[in-house]
């Protein structure tokens, strides 16, 4: 495979990735970083939903359980409770619709409703205890959905007290290969599968850097890679803002730089960004767009 050059094989859709796509966030939780709970309602976020597509979302990505650094896990009845709804209506827009959960059985009843992917922080590595069922197994045994494998660096309560140690793009790279591999072994196909580094997970604000500078190295294994910087407290600190602050944060004050980041994963390489501001990220790959339909051929 040849990035550029490939379509991601899910439940109901082959998304075509010789040109960047945009995925829609939908947090149906209470207590997210990022926008403060705008969309906890079923109503408020089937609304998102619709007016994200208008705004020019190729996916949309649901999920019901806040992952920020600190955030305590949910049970599984709550997350249900939260996103089935909102999943069911999603699912009649006409877009792909992705579930962001780390649970097997979450996982199950999302794709039994027809969900396209399967967006997991822990790559399909999280059970209840020992000997239970991995996400591994219910994409396994899913004949064609789509799966985003991310690099976590130990768990959401933990992942910023003690983040990673040495060379972060060569263990990155090492674990999402050791991850696609497992899925490989498993039988699914290499066409149903993306990447994500992770930004923010475990990481420090170096770190996540290094990862957007030398990103075009996660490329290697083949598959497509996704990239989720928006509204990330890395941006705010490098645009001198304190972490405290990011939650209080205008939506252009953020916009801003989660718009900067995302066109600059793109230009390294990355076939799909993860973003809340949909709209302005949507306007600026098209200008990106139309700089390259104009670009000199190469000799």
């Amino acid at each position: 495979m040849q990035p550029g050059t490939m379509n991601w094989q899910t439940s109901r859709f082959v998304i075509d990735l010789t040109v960047p796509r945009v995925m829609g966030i939908v947090n149906v939780t209470p207590d997210s970083f990022s926008d403060g709970g705008a969309f906890a309602s079923h109503a408020a976020a089937m609304t998102h939903c619709e007016q994200l597509i208008k705004n020019g979302a190729d996916i949309l990505d649901i999920g019901g359980e806040s992952t920020r650094p600190g955030a305590r896990p949910l049970p599984m009845d709550e997350e249900l409770a939260r996103i089935v709804p909102v999943l069911r209506h999603a699912l009649t827009l006409g877009v792909p619709v992705s579930v962001d959960t780390y649970k097997p059985e979450v996982m199950q009843i999302a794709l039994g409703m027809g969900v396209d992917i399967v967006n997991d922080i822990w790559a399909l590595r999280w059970s209840h205890r020992p000997g239970t069922a991995l996400g591994l197994d219910v994409v396994a045994g899913h004949p064609t959905c789509g799966v985003c494998l991310m690099h976590m660096h130990r768990e959401p309560q933990t992942m910023q007290a003690q983040p990673m140690q040495g060379d972060v793009v060569a263990q990155v790279l090492l674990f999402l290969q050791q991850r696609a591999q497992a899925l490989g072994a498993k039988g699914v196909d290499a066409a149903r599968i993306c990447l994500d580094p992770g930004i923010g997970f475990g990481k420090t604000v170096e770190q996540n850097f290094a990862l957007l500078a030398r990103q075009r190295e996660l490329l290697m294994p083949g598959y497509p890679l996704l990239a989720g910087w928006s509204r990330k407290s890395s941006l705010a600190a490098v645009t001198q803002r304190s972490l405290a602050a990011v939650a209080t944060l205008d939506s252009v004050e953020r916009m801003v730089p989660s718009v900067a980041a995302a066109l600059i994963a793109v230009q390294q390489g990355a076939s799909v960004v993860r973003v809340h501001d949909v709209k302005e990220t949507v306007e600026v790959l098209r200008v990106f767009a139309a700089m390259q339909a104009q670009a000199a051929p190469a000799e």
